[in-house]
């Protein structure tokens, strides 16, 4: 006696009913990874980031990022404009790493210029004298 359940017979193709296409049809349904703050904060760190955001997650966005320059570590310049498919439900952020300048005392974008070795592990440099 065998364990496995009957298979269920297969339906023969249908068949063709409008004119032959030259490409493969378009999907009916389009599955996007919707948008995950934390995937997102876990970029931070990284030298520049752009990301399309939707509307309703854009507060969470920008707080993220004001308490992770919070630390003095990372700073960031943050560009934000509205993503150009649909009319305010998404934005595009841009952060791009930025550094201050004593001498001239702005802010400018980061230059890296090595790695430091320390006991509590490897760092950039802060660049302060």
């Amino acid at each position: 006696m065998s364990s496995r359940p009957p298979s269920p017979a297969t339906a023969p193709p249908a068949e063709s009913v409008g004119p032959p296409s030259s490409t493969a049809p378009e999907a009916l349904i389009r599955l996007d990874r919707p948008f995950d703050v934390d995937e997102f904060a876990g970029m931070l760190g990284e030298t520049a980031i752009r990301v399309t955001v939707p509307a309703e997650s854009l507060t969470e966005v920008l707080r993220r990022v004001t308490d992770f320059m919070g630390f003095g570590v990372y700073v960031y310049a943050i560009s934000v404009r509205p993503a150009p498919a649909e009319l305010l439900k998404g934005f595009v952020v841009e952060l791009h790493r930025v550094e201050f300048d004593h001498a001239t005392g702005t802010w400018r974008p980061f230059v890296e210029r090595g790695v430091v070795a320390s006991s509590g592990g490897d760092f950039p440099p802060q660049g302060r004298p």
